[in-house]
């Protein structure tokens, strides 16, 4: 049985009960609408520690456009069916007075990789992420936090954050679960038009295949995508496309290419 908690100070008085009893946490943050590759997480957790916590929280400081921030599907009563399935023990979904007492006076900022690729993009963006996630660790004091590796410059920024501020929790980064044609999954694809989710795939295939980044971008806004950047970094191959409306993220290792 799923126990849901929607008090940050109620979860703090179940997991001082855990510790005293000796159990692991693993944490999976997550904005909701889930989908196979946040279960994918979740089952990591569930085979690496005693007990696993899920977060369900759309965390309106990372958006930079309001209207995406509204279009957040939200499908709570669905998400708890599905973390039932998987058996997580713990689920808190917190409300924004909750975590942001402060009216988001007090924030994290990274001032280097968080400029560049979505950053650049999404100005803000970072600030709210990490300030976010690192409000959420604290709360749940888990021995492991899993993120996906989707969210490539994401994941880097927090395990960047976590060594900085010396946090006990380590942050452990899950391989991309993808459709069976090559999309990333995504709470934003359900917002693809049929059309649009049809062309999708290129999107990782361009990633995937092309000799370069620049040669990836070209094929893309040749095949009707809306390029935000394609960047070679740190051996991977990182990019954001617009289609239909909907924006896309997804990475790929370069040494993954042909």
């Amino acid at each position: 049985m799923t126990a849901v908690l929607e008090s940050p100070s109620l979860w703090r008085r179940e997991r001082l009960a855990q510790i005293r009893a000796g159990l692991t946490l693993g944490f999976v943050p997550t904005m909701g609408a889930l989908h196979e590759g946040h279960l994918s997480l979740v089952r990591r957790s569930r085979a690496e520690n005693d007990r696993t916590l899920v977060s369900i929280f759309v965390n309106p400081t990372q958006f930079d456009d309001p209207a995406d921030l509204a279009q957040y599907p939200r499908t709570l009563q669905h998400d708890l069916t599905l973390l039932e399935g998987e058996g997580a023990e713990f689920v808190l979904v917190p409300d924004q007075t909750q975590l942001y007492e402060d009216a988001f006076r007090y924030r994290v900022t990274e001032s280097e990789l968080s400029r560049v690729m979505e950053g650049a993009h999404r100005p803000g963006h970072f600030d709210g992420v990490l300030t976010v996630v690192l409000k959420l660790l604290q709360i749940a004091s888990a021995e492991r936090a899993y993120f996906g590796e989707k969210d490539w410059q994401q994941l880097s920024l927090v395990r960047g954050m976590a060594a900085a501020f010396f946090l006990p929790t380590a942050v452990i980064g899950c391989a991309t679960v993808r459709e069976p044609d090559g999309l990333a999954l995504s709470s934003r694809n359900r917002r693809l038009r049929p059309s649009d989710r049809r062309k999708a795939p290129q999107f990782y295939r361009a990633l995937s295949t092309s000799p370069t980044p620049e040669g990836a971008a070209r094929a893309l806004c040749a095949a009707g995508f809306t390029v935000d950047y394609v960047e070679d970094r740190d051996g991977r191959r990182l990019g954001a496309v617009r289609l239909g409306g909907v924006r896309l993220i997804d990475n790929v290792p370069l040494g993954d290419r042909p």
